[in-house]
């Protein structure tokens, strides 16, 4: 099986790097985006979302500070103001996200991600 395959990645997180390890056990070697190093442009999270088939508030981690800080519970704002934010606070991005084969899926648990590979 070839197919490109992405993660956007968080070292840091114990599910990133589950599901980082189970593409490798897979035979797979994704190319990896460090998100909050390089943040995705608010164009390309909203080519996530669309292939999550998720609105923003479900891809964002709402537990986080920065959350409640900027006010992004508030009904009033639009999906852009939304994905302005993750741009801006990846943080607030949920991880990982795999991308294969013009498919997205947020590996949480990590094998949901198996799913997108064949």
């Amino acid at each position: 099986m070839t197919c490109e395959v992405t993660i956007y990645h968080n070292p840091r997180c114990s599910k990133s790097r589950a599901t980082l390890e189970l593409l490798r056990e897979q035979g797979i070697e994704p190319t990896i985006v460090e998100y909050l190093k390089t943040p995705p442009s608010q164009a390309e999270l909203g080519r996530l979302l669309d292939l999550l088939g998720m609105q923003p508030r479900e891809l964002m981690r709402s537990k986080e500070a920065e959350y409640r800080e900027q006010g992004l519970d508030n009904p009033g704002l639009k999906k852009k103001d939304l994905i302005k934010a993750m741009h801006d606070t990846p943080k607030l991005i949920e991880r990982p996200i795999v991308v294969a084969n013009g498919k997205a899926s947020l590996g949480r648990p990590p094998e949901q991600v198996l799913d997108i590979l064949d």
